[in-house]
């Protein structure tokens, strides 16, 4: 396992909360994390079919514009009633022509739902792969996961994405209901990062 001893960390997203979850999980260990959009990388197509791959296609994308040691993050939600749906899928629930719209997303969730009749509780699974890789190429992956359920209506303002409908297990509230901090300890990226943490020097 190669370790990471920088100082500075280019994550390739440009998804601004996903970046400042980052920051706070890493801020702790005295790395500064800068997103791929101060560097004004594009963000690539994201062909592949599971979160590694994508998370694969970001990091090389960066890894090979910027010459800089790069983490990648691809994550989404698994929702067992839909066989998995959205699962790598889910920012392109999001899409619209003017941007990602997540109540859109979450809406199009419970429906699909709501239309196959399943029943409570309806469980979930937020899902997250870090890929670390270094410019000759090398790589080094964690995988995280957080178990729970989806309620609706959406509760909560925190958070982005699906945050307002996910319970996760052993709480009785959204992440969206919680504080940063309590998400960063529990969530399927913090879960992730955590075996990450092993390659920080």
């Amino acid at each position: 396992m190669r370790k990471f001893e920088g100082r500075k960390l280019l994550v390739a997203t440009h998804n601004a909360g996903k970046l400042e979850e980052m920051r706070q999980m890493f801020a702790p260990l005295g790395v500064e994390v800068v997103g791929a959009a101060d560097f004004g990388l594009p963000e690539p197509e994201e062909t592949e079919t599971s979160f590694a791959g994508n998370a694969r296609i970001k990091a090389r994308s960066a890894m090979e514009l910027s010459g800089l040691p790069v983490l990648a993050d691809d994550s989404g939600i698994t929702v067992d009633g839909l066989d998995g749906a959205p699962g790598v899928y889910t920012a392109d629930w999001a899409e619209t022509p003017d941007g990602r719209d997540f109540m859109q997303a979450m809406r199009r969730t419970w429906e699909e739902l709501e239309a196959r009749g399943v029943p409570d509780p309806r469980t979930a699974q937020f899902r997250a792969t870090l890929l670390m890789m270094w410019p000759d190429g090398h790589e080094e992956l964690f995988e995280g996961i957080a178990p729970g359920r989806l309620v609706w209506p959406p509760r909560g303002v925190a958070g982005h994405g699906y945050d307002p409908i996910f319970v996760p297990d052993g709480h009785d509230r959204t992440y969206a209901e919680m504080s940063a901090e309590e998400k960063n300890a529990i969530s399927h990226r913090a879960d992730a990062f955590r075996k990450l943490s092993a390659i920080l020097a």
